[in-house]
């Protein structure tokens, strides 16, 4: 694959289908065996026009990185799990600049466990989406994001300060610990994503960030929104999710904590800044029926479905 790119132009247009296998037991039984190991990643970086598209059963164990200037990149119905290099930037989808880029209908996953010896006694693996630097006008939909302690970032750090784009729909996160995303600066549109078991933290927006969170649904959630860990808070727009108010919380196994340096939650569960108006159009899902949703759809290896395809059976 890696091939394939450095050959290729970087404008015509570049698609390659994935048809490889991995058996990801042997990792299983051996988990805090894998951090210390070499990362393995295919990089994109200034090149336009590619799509990453995984036949149905393949499955991966490097990480895919888009760099530089890089436009218009899909990723596609990849399965991609258990990488290593945890302690060395072994994210399994990282980008770090470029623009118009799309990851649609993938599993990403690792084991939501701590090894001793990694760096911060919690970063068995690295992130499964991280988003960095000059990057702009993304959209992360339909994948299923299990099993994993730190989930995936917009912005590298507090002064990671480029004001980005992302849009966030009908993902399906299941056993997860935090950084769903990590949010610096920047605005992101999060709807329609269904969430259960979240250990530690959710939606994480800090440093000025503005997040709408809308017609989503939380399940057995720690600190499902917030903004900890930095010297500024971020803001939300609360918008028609499965909580309507704090009376809702015990219904949905919701639970607060606090946080380190300036810190605030959403446990008033009010909207602390309105979220500017959206350049696109968009359809959200009522939360009540995401759950259905994302299990038929959300992921590789379901057929594409999106929310549309599964009237029927998941309800008008």
């Amino acid at each position: 694959m890696q091939d394939a790119i450095n050959a290729y132009s970087g404008s015509s247009g570049l698609v390659l289908i994935y048809n490889g296998k991995f058996d990801f037991a042997p990792i299983r039984a051996n988990i805090c065996e894998q951090w210390p190991k070499a990362k393995q990643e295919v990089q994109i970086k200034d090149k336009n026009n590619i799509s990453i598209i995984g036949t149905d059963g393949s499955a991966a164990n490097f990480g895919l990185r888009i760099k530089g200037t890089s436009t218009n990149i899909l990723i596609r119905n990849m399965t991609i799990g258990l990488l290593p290099g945890g302690a060395d930037d072994g994210d399994a989808i990282g980008i770090e600049g470029g623009s118009k880029i799309w990851l649609d209908h993938n599993e990403l996953f690792s084991a939501n466990q701590k090894c001793p010896g990694t760096p911060d006694d919690d970063t068995t693996f690295e992130g499964l989406i991280d988003i960095k630097k000059t990057a702009d006008n993304i959209t992360v939909s339909y994948n299923y994001i299990h099993d994993h302690w730190k989930v995936g970032l917009d912005g590298s750090s507090d002064t990671d300060t480029t004001a980005r784009h992302i849009t966030y729909h009908h993902n399906r996160y299941e056993n997860v610990a935090s950084r769903l995303p990590l949010q610096r600066f920047g605005f992101t549109h999060i709807y329609s994503n269904y969430y259960n078991g979240i250990t530690e933290s959710g939606i994480n927006v800090r440093m000025g960030g503005q997040t709408l969170v809308e017609s989503n649904y939380f399940y057995n959630a720690k600190n499902p929104v917030t903004s900890r860990s930095s010297d500024e808070i971020g803001f939300w727009d609360l918008r028609n999710n499965n909580i309507q108010s704090p009376a809702d919380f015990s219904q949905y196994k919701i639970t607060w904590s606090s946080g380190s340096g300036t810190w605030k939650n959403a446990d008033a569960w009010t909207t602390t800044k309105a979220f500017p108006a959206l350049p696109y159009k968009y359809t959200v899902d009522a939360p009540a029926k995401l759950d259905c949703i994302t299990k038929a759809a959300s992921g590789a290896g379901k057929g594409l479905k999106v929310a549309a395809d599964l009237s029927s059976q998941c309800g008008n």
